[in-house]
């Protein structure tokens, strides 16, 4: 991370004893404290429901940071200032008199970060209690996904946050825009005209964007099956990282002039209507099968399952973005769960030359790829025709890779999570990693109508086995285009 001037704040953490807080928040803020990255002065207070001794509670906390940060990182003395910062307040969020005493611990010259580890169905009591007590003038107000389950629970969410809170107060968070490798892939467009001047329809054929997990459902049956994985991983994850790719370039690096551009793409990707989701749109449920080697209930065998359920946990999509940049290009999204490995990548797929003039039968080879490893091994990796060595090869071409693995090229620093990024940049009041009221809406817009015209079709999931890549129907959603999905084995 960059050397960064960061102010004192005070970090409200309502839903402190919550998975997500005790996973990925306290863990993120532990290694900031860890890099000097934290004023002397910032204090986190975390806030939940449970009574009893707050002590108890702070020791729970310490056993699941020990539990969650690695053994090499551990630091007793960075343990011991970290926890001087720590208290605990057990609250109802819906009571207004138990915000009181959180005003009281907010000077009127400090800044307050509540951040919402909470389900949605909270925000409007909890921003409207800390607009009754004093609170809501000096409030940066971060909130997790997922706000709403379509466009219009969306608008409800975002409007009973905004009747307290201005949009330049709000951070909405999609923690793949922490990540190192899609901050690069900002530097890697437009820092080098080799990208920038061929990023295009002229010399790009097609794109490729996949989130894949191994996992199945991890004992989140009742949201998950509400949800379903359009919900859950494209109306956000995916879109985002599509808008990253085919966005023009900003203005320059401030909040808006960034978001202003995602907004574009979202505003230009092509609707899919009723006659073409079924060339266009594929979604699967995993059955049986095997990970790692060792057998896996299908989706509708997990713990509490409803086994008449028709909800997805795999999509694959072809997206056409309709602009000058991107017209007849091709992106095609997947994300799915119970897959082979976790993987997220972008793979770039530049157009073959205009004139080959080498042996035939190595035509097939020519295939120059730009991957952008986001998760796991993060890193970037240009695939180049060489000349293969040897004097006896004449001019055997062969395929290779220029490239960039961070954690190789970086040896000395540590990749940070994507919550260290994001919780810095709340500190700082930049906005540039977080997502706009008016992303959301576009971004539900063209997803509702994709679960609208699946719900009409009445059609059930796929099949596919856990442990592989999808149904065989996305295979051929890529397939009528003359092309395959990258790396599949």
């Amino acid at each position: 991370m960059p050397a960064v001037r960061v102010l004192p704040c005070t970090l409200a953490l309502f839903g402190a004893l919550g998975d997500l807080a005790l996973r990925k928040l306290y863990p993120a803020l532990y290694q900031l404290d860890r890099e000097g990255l934290l004023h002397d002065d910032t204090r986190i207070i975390a806030l939940a429901r449970q009574q009893g001794e707050d002590a108890k509670q702070l020791a729970h906390i310490e056993e699941r940071l020990r539990h969650y940060v690695p053994s090499a990182d551990w630091d007793q003395a960075v343990w011991e200032r970290f926890s001087a910062r720590l208290s605990y307040r057990a609250m109802d969020f819906r009571r207004e008199e138990d915000y009181q005493g959180l005003a009281e611990d907010v000077s009127d010259a400090e800044t307050l970060i509540a951040y919402f580890a909470t389900p949605a169905s909270v925000y409007s009591a909890i921003c409207e209690n800390l607009h009754s007590v004093g609170l809501s003038d000096r409030t940066r107000v971060v909130m997790e996904k997922p706000i709403g389950h379509d466009l219009e629970s969306s608008r409800v969410v975002n409007d009973s946050v905004a009747r307290f809170f201005p949009e330049s107060q709000v951070y909405r968070i999609d923690h793949y825009l922490g990540k190192e490798t899609v901050q690069n892939l900002i530097a890697l467009r437009f820092a080098n005209s080799l990208f920038e001047t061929q990023w295009n329809q002229n010399y790009i054929s097609h794109v490729e964007i996949t989130v894949a997990e191994k996992v199945g459902i991890e004992g989140r049956w009742g949201y998950f099956d509400q949800a379903g994985q359009l919900r859950d991983m494209v109306q956000n994850h995916l879109l985002q990282l599509l808008c990253l790719t085919a966005m023009d370039p900003p203005a320059d690096l401030s909040a808006d002039s960034i978001r202003d551009e995602k907004v574009k793409v979202l505003k230009a990707l092509e609707p899919i209507t009723a006659d073409q989701l079924a060339s266009r749109v594929v979604l699967g449920q995993y059955t049986s099968g095997y990970s790692d080697g060792k057998p896996v209930p299908g989706y509708l065998e997990e713990e509490n399952s409803n086994e008449t359920s028709r909800t997805e946990t795999f999509v694959a999509i072809r997206a056409d973005i309709r602009n000058w940049r991107w017209s007849g290009v091709p992106f095609y999204l997947r994300t799915g769960k119970r897959m082979p490995q976790k993987l997220s990548q972008i793979v770039i797929h530049f157009k073959e030359p205009p004139h080959y003039i080498f042996a035939p039968e190595q035509r097939s080879l020519i295939n120059n790829r730009l991957i952008i490893r986001i998760q796991p091994d993060e890193g970037i990796s240009l695939q180049v025709m060489t000349k293969d060595q040897g004097l006896s090869k004449g001019m055997q071409l062969r395929s290779g890779p220029l490239q960039l693995n961070f954690s190789e090229a970086f040896k000395s620093a540590r990749v940070p999570d994507a919550y260290e990024r994001l919780l810095l940049e709340v500190m700082q009041g930049n906005q540039s990693l977080f997502v706009r009221k008016d992303e959301i809406e576009a971004a539900w817009r063209w997803c509702d109508q994709l679960l609208e015209g699946w719900s009409k079709m009445g059609d059930t999931p796929k099949s596919y086995a856990a442990g592989t890549w999808g149904p065989l129907t996305s295979i051929a959603l890529i397939a009528r285009d003359g092309r395959s999905w990258y790396g599949d084995i």
